[in-house]
């Protein structure tokens, strides 16, 4: 018994289904929320912590948004431009990806031994514990507490 391969009907022009191909397309990136934006499709709120070990400032706090499964880059760099009240800069290592230098006008000093340290609270209560990844790869999880720390190594 011998199988025949299924074929595809050769009467309909190949703009027809390049058109038909596209709207499909379309319609499923529409029928997915927030697949074009990010915006509503588990959005998140974490709170970004600024802690200054060295001068014992007051902690500055902040509430900033995420998108599911988001990096910490991306909320800092929102809350950026939505809160004229937090700053940061860092650059980017071709290795190791973006080293964050300084938060709100603090910047590390190598000569003085100082940077800015990422932990994390888990949960509100949680334990602190520091990241194996940066600002560039971490992705914060509901109820974490993300705290950007200035001490001296």
């Amino acid at each position: 018994m011998q199988y025949s391969r299924p074929t595809l009907p050769t009467d309909l022009p190949t703009e027809y289904m390049m058109i038909m191909a596209s709207f499909l397309s379309a319609a499923l990136l529409l029928l997915v929320p927030g697949i074009l934006t990010g915006k509503g499709y588990g959005k998140k709120n974490i709170e970004l912590t600024i802690v200054n070990s060295i001068s014992n400032a007051p902690n500055e706090t902040y509430s900033a948004d995420i998108v599911f499964r988001g990096i910490l880059l991306g909320a800092m760099r929102r809350l950026q431009q939505t809160n004229a009240d937090f700053k940061f800069t860092y650059t980017e290592d071709l290795n190791y990806g973006p080293f964050l230098e300084s938060v709100n006008g603090v910047a590390g000093d190598n000569a003085e031994h100082t940077y800015w340290e990422l932990l994390v609270q888990i949960g509100k209560n949680g334990s602190v514990i520091r990241p194996d990844v940066g600002i560039g790869c971490y992705i914060p999880e509901p109820n974490d507490c993300i705290i950007l720390n200035f001490t001296k190594w």
